[in-house]
């Protein structure tokens, strides 16, 4: 068990730099001058629970969709982003057990392949209220652009404008944290579709050089998606690696225009319960009054 830990931690601190100490013997682990101090270490997992905040990454295995919780320790406020409605039940139980109350809902975008869970978090707790662009057709309690801010205790929210896979495609950039959360703006070593619901190759390729990768290459990214099985990228990565995005504006949006991606497996339900903030049962309630 020891020599299975020493291998992990090796592992982990191996990325602290070149030059590093390892300070492993025989399988055990000793104090060196040359450490950082452990807690200055970010490590790239799916949840934290550091003295003044909780992070949770979770996932919905039917489209591959990540949902994030950030909350604040010390007042118990907390945002979710991209709640998919179908795991409304888990992510409200998961806030409950954490003694978290939910202030927010933050959609990055109006999704075609799933429906928010947004609105029916707002019903369910009494307290929270969905978010997004204001540029999208889409119901919502609040409407936020370009610079505005989303608090939740001592913390908050930068809105970043990242339009491209559609109009209303917002960035949440959590400066304190070192974090960003794209939706389907950048994901790791790739980029959302521009080929319907007011995609535009040009527009997305320059929301990603000039307001995502603009911030400093330690950042983390956190994607709205993901099919490979990566949870987490950074700002440094994705300017060397990304093989769409380190092309030139006219390479980007020749691979763009020639994707030929089929329709989204469940568009025809996703956009209509999008518009209505993920309350169906409310609209269906309306249609069959009239």
């Amino acid at each position: 068990m020891a020599s299975v830990v020493a291998q992990v931690m090796k592992a982990s601190l191996g990325r602290l730099g070149p030059g590093m100490k390892t300070g492993c013997s025989g399988g055990r682990w000793s104090a060196s001058s040359t450490f950082k101090p452990l807690q200055s270490v970010r490590f790239y997992a799916g949840a934290v629970a550091n003295a003044d905040y909780t992070f949770r990454q979770l996932l919905d295995y039917k489209t591959w969709t990540y949902t994030y919780i950030l909350g604040d320790n010390d007042s118990k406020e907390a945002v979710i982003i991209d709640p998919v409605l179908e795991m409304v039940p888990r992510d409200v139980n998961l806030c409950t057990q954490l003694g978290f109350k939910l202030v927010y809902a933050l959609n990055t975008h109006m999704h075609a392949d799933h429906i928010t869970g947004s609105g029916p978090i707002g019903k369910l707790t009494g307290t929270c209220k969905s978010v997004i662009s204001k540029h999208t057709p889409a119901k919502s309690s609040v409407y936020v652009d370009e610079g505005d801010i989303v608090k939740f205790g001592r913390f908050q929210l930068e809105c970043r404008s990242t339009p491209g896979h559609t109009d209303g495609c917002m960035t949440f950039v959590w400066h304190e944290k070192g974090m960003a959360f794209t939706g389907d703006a950048i994901f790791v070593r790739g980029c959302g579709r521009t080929d319907f619901q007011q995609g535009s190759p040009k527009k997305l390729y320059e929301s990603c050089h000039e307001k995502i990768l603009t911030l400093p290459d330690h950042f983390l990214l956190y994607p709205g998606h993901d099919y490979a099985g990566h949870m987490v990228t950074t700002v440094g990565e994705e300017k060397k690696f990304n093989p769409r995005l380190t092309k030139s504006l006219e390479e980007f949006t020749t691979i763009m225009n020639n994707l030929n991606l089929g329709m989204p497996k469940y568009i025809d339900v996703a956009i209509p319960g999008n518009l209505v903030d993920g309350l169906i049962d409310e609209q269906k309630k309306a249609s069959a009054s009239k």
